[in-house]
């Protein structure tokens, strides 16, 4: 199973490339879930480690973009992380409880060939199998991230289950929202072949800990079990 591991510093990307993380996510002010990072940290980790990376695009708490003018800030990040040569962009906008359209179709435009994943807004939306036909309008989405609904990891993983069978062969389910070392040993014996991981990482297991080299490697672990 694929690891991806949220990184917020470049000491953060290192620890977690030497783990074993299998992928990066770039963000800053983990605390709000997660915004758009500078350009100037995207590119010293590019030029850093050699592990693909993805660069979260949000700029603001929720998922709603906020106007015009905000939905063209991120555009114009997205050609600047696009021209780094990032292995993709991390965004997912929402408008009265629906995917934004015209926002997404404006910013991945801009974000010319590199993939994307489409984000825990997965999660807020109301039927997660029509909304996974809906992601394939846009060809470069090629991840959904998602916490797999409510309950335990069991629970979770028969979801997750479910959605990888409907998001194939385009969109790989990359199952992500607190997951740690118990849940990867479920997620194993699904058909789950991606994780995503953030406080689980790091130490303290915080938003403010930093990313351990050695909690990546036993995560890395418990994900083979």
């Amino acid at each position: 199973m694929l690891l991806e591991v949220i990184a917020c510093s470049v000491k953060d990307a290192i620890a977690a490339e030497r783990g074993g993380a299998g992928r990066l996510e770039l963000v800053r002010d983990l605390s709000r879930g997660g915004l758009t990072p500078s350009h100037a940290f995207v590119q010293e980790v590019r030029e850093t480690v050699a592990i693909p990376i993805r660069v979260m695009l949000r700029d603001a708490d929720g998922y709603g973009v906020g106007g015009v003018a905000a939905g063209e800030k991120l555009a114009a990040a997205a050609v600047r992380y696009a021209a780094l040569g990032v292995d993709g962009i991390v965004l997912g906008f929402l408008r009265s409880g629906q995917i934004d359209l015209a926002v997404m179709d404006t910013v991945l435009a801009a974000a010319g060939p590199v993939s994307a994943t489409f984000h825990h807004a997965f999660d807020q939306l109301p039927d997660p199998l029509a909304a996974l036909r809906e992601l394939e309008r846009w060809p470069r989405i090629d991840r959904v991230l998602t916490a797999g609904g409510p309950g335990d990891w069991k629970r979770k993983a028969i979801r997750l289950d479910r959605f990888r069978a409907a998001a194939a062969p385009g969109i790989t389910v990359l199952a992500g929202g607190g997951v740690d070392a118990e849940a990867l040993k479920v997620l194993a014996e699904s058909s789950v072949v991606e994780a995503h991981v953030g406080r689980a990482a790091r130490v303290p297991p915080t938003v403010d800990g930093v990313v351990s080299s050695q909690r990546v490697a036993e995560l890395v672990e418990a994900a083979r079990r």
